[in-house]
């Protein structure tokens, strides 16, 4: 039986599978494309909604048989919520995936970290690659339940609570920010953006903080960053960026000033961005409106798996300007590399020495590898691939290891959060 940490992943039978999560604990299942979005209602299979084709709900036990999923169907995810939803996760013990083969047999177990202020964890995913389906362990966890994860695997809720009212201060009007953001946007070529609530409370929180002390600071005197507040309020991104300002005194003189310098005016119309969150709060003692806006792209198991994979293609473009072979994808060195960046998110650190002292080559060996060579590269702060690979060939060790003769294999591994926004890892094989 293989014992799982995030990121982990591994082949799977054929045949009808088992997944059990003992415990107080509701177990959802959402069925998804390569797009990572449902086709309907039909594919969110819950307590109140137990079978869907190929999948079906008992307790505490979920089966899935890949060959009978509805068409199109290329993924599997597995939730898991409070039975009682007054309860946070934190306040229960850590929710353990059990998964069974046909014939009963245990294949796998995975634990992730215990949640804090969670309501729901993505626990794993089921997925197909080529005609054979693998399992891959998550962890990602949500603060505002099954509304949250619904809303971004684009299944229609609808919740019974009236929303609470805002807190005073935050007098932000939605439709005077979108109305001049998106106009930016559209003239610049990019999508629209939506503004979700939980990246709002994030911002209302930051902008709290900056007008209370009278600073604009990416940190708050706490210690706290815009980051840090963006997944406590249980929002999971694969990329980020953000506005700090004060004085503008309207969403449209707000977004003036966004277009007034070249750096600026690329954060409001990066077309990776999909969401946004606005908040201002007056200083108390001079007025001044003190502005936090978030933008972002939010996570899913299919963007981790493209990011990494641009982040190889690039790496590989720069070997082959140098005359030198490919890196080939490692399911090892990426499950180590990604558990690296979940581990630096979580634990506040930023090394490739870990707390508990092991290093990149421990950390591969732990996850299987079988490479004589090692090597690592870790960053953060960068917003996408592109920006990363380039950041690491401008520095001479990085580059170094990315034109190393002697490497053959390749993980990537990125986790946002933390006080930098997102850490990315590198890890070499040969």
């Amino acid at each position: 039986m293989s014992e799982l940490v995030p990121g982990a992943n591994m082949p799977l039978p054929g045949g009808i599978l088992t997944l059990r999560v003992p415990g107080p604990f509701d177990v959802s299942a959402l069925i998804t494309d390569d797009s990572g979005k449902v086709r309907g209602d039909g594919d969110f299979v819950f307590y109140n909604q137990p079978t869907a084709p190929g999948t079906r709900l008992q307790g505490e036990r979920l089966t899935i048989d890949p060959l009978g999923l509805r068409p199109g169907a290329s993924r599997v995810t597995v939730v898991v919520s409070p039975a009682d939803p007054a309860t946070p996760l934190g306040h229960l013990p850590a929710p353990t995936l059990h998964v069974l083969a046909p014939d009963g047999r245990p294949l796998a177990r995975f634990t992730p970290t215990r949640p804090q202020r969670e309501t729901l964890l993505l626990l794993a995913e089921l997925y197909r690659r080529g005609t054979a389906w693998k399992l891959r362990a998550l962890g990602q966890g949500y603060a505002d339940g099954l509304a949250g994860i619904a809303r971004d695997f684009g299944v229609d809720v609808t919740e019974d609570d009236t929303p609470a009212d805002p807190p005073p201060g935050a007098t932000a009007d939605p439709d005077g920010f979108l109305g001049p953001v998106n106009a930016a946007r559209s003239a610049a070529g990019s999508p629209p953006v939506s503004l979700d609530a939980r990246l709002t409370a994030a911002a209302r929180a930051h902008a709290s903080g900056m007008a209370a002390h009278g600073q604009l600071r990416s940190e708050s005197p706490d210690g706290i960053s815009v980051y840090q507040r963006v997944t406590s309020a249980g929002y999971a991104y694969l990329t980020i960026g953000e506005h700090l300002v004060s004085g503008p005194r309207t969403p449209a003189e707000f977004v003036e000033y966004c277009l007034s310098s070249e750096q600026s005016r690329r954060t409001l119309c990066d077309p990776a961005f999909r969401q946004a969150g606005l908040a201002y709060v007056r200083d108390g003692r001079s007025g001044v409106p003190y502005w936090t806006a978030l933008w972002a792209l939010p996570f899913s198991p299919a963007g981790l798996e493209r990011t990494a994979r641009e982040v190889i293609a690039l790496t590989n473009a720069e070997r082959a300007a140098a005359g030198l072979p490919p890196l080939s994808g490692d399911s090892a060195l990426t499950t180590a590399a990604q558990a690296h960046s979940a581990d630096m998110v979580a634990r506040a650190f930023y090394s490739h020495t870990s707390p508990d002292g092991s290093q990149p080559w421990d950390r591969a060996a732990a996850a299987g590898s079988t490479r004589r060579t090692i090597g690592e590269n870790i960053a953060c702060g960068q917003r996408s691939s592109a920006e990363v690979v380039r950041g690491w060939m401008n520095s001479p060790g990085h580059r170094a290891n990315i034109l190393k003769p002697d490497f053959t294999h390749i993980g990537i591994g990125l986790a946002g959060g933390g006080e930098a926004g997102t850490y990315w890892t590198q890890l070499f094989g040969g």
